[in-house]
């Protein structure tokens, strides 16, 4: 890498979004990292990560379907509150066609316990799962997502404002994510295809 004048990319500074510190009920780790799933509307996991531009902080939660690891649901907002996990759970449920019975994962932080949150789970029959304290290996694919979103799109990009930003990560996870990007993991198909050809196998039987 030296004699070639390459340089790895290196994380900026953490900022924590997790807040475990709270006497809210935690739910059990149901998930349990068996991230395999057979169809859609099986197991999704959720996370809230942020950016930084000129106006402040933009935080970002999203909600990935194990299946095909496509991202169902996104939310965007200058405060790190409830109502960001809250409207990305229902972007998801309305974009998944209103399952029922969803695994929904994430960590144990005060956002995911709240009682409103909580409450939109059981109205929406969901089964809610949480990573042990401190353990980020318990939520991995949502984990690695924010990690590919920052690297391969938004690594020394300067956001004046957060609409900016808002627009950069729309069109990495709406239009190249997962619609264009290829995994491994799916048959080299992206998220998208192979989610919807999960989902049609699913429909004929």
């Amino acid at each position: 890498m030296s004699e070639n004048g390459i340089r790895s990319r290196v994380s900026k500074k953490f900022k924590a979004t997790t807040n475990s510190n709270h006497k809210l009920p935690v739910a059990e780790n149901i998930l349990n990292r068996d991230f395999s799933v057979d169809k859609p509307n099986e197991k999704m996991v959720s996370d809230i990560t942020y950016l930084w531009t000129d106006e402040g902080w933009l935080y970002i939660a999203g909600i990935m379907d194990l299946c095909g690891q496509k991202i169902v649901g996104l939310s965007m907002s200058e405060r790190m509150t409830k109502e960001l996990v809250i409207n990305a759970l229902n972007d998801a449920y309305q974009r998944a066609g209103k399952p029922s019975g969803v695994i929904l994962h994430s960590d144990r932080g005060s956002q995911y316990c709240s009682y409103d949150y909580q409450n939109l789970i059981k109205k929406y029959s969901f089964i809610c799962s949480m990573s042990r304290k401190g353990n980020c290996w318990d939520n991995a694919p949502m984990e690695s997502f924010w990690g590919k979103l920052k690297c391969e799109w938004l690594y020394g990009k300067h956001f004046k404002t957060r609409e900016e930003a808002r627009a950069a990560v729309f069109e990495y996870i709406e239009i190249f994510y997962n619609r264009q990007r290829i995994h491994a993991s799916n048959g080299y198909l992206t998220p998208e295809e192979f989610y919807n050809r999960a989902s049609n196998k699913v429909t004929a039987a």
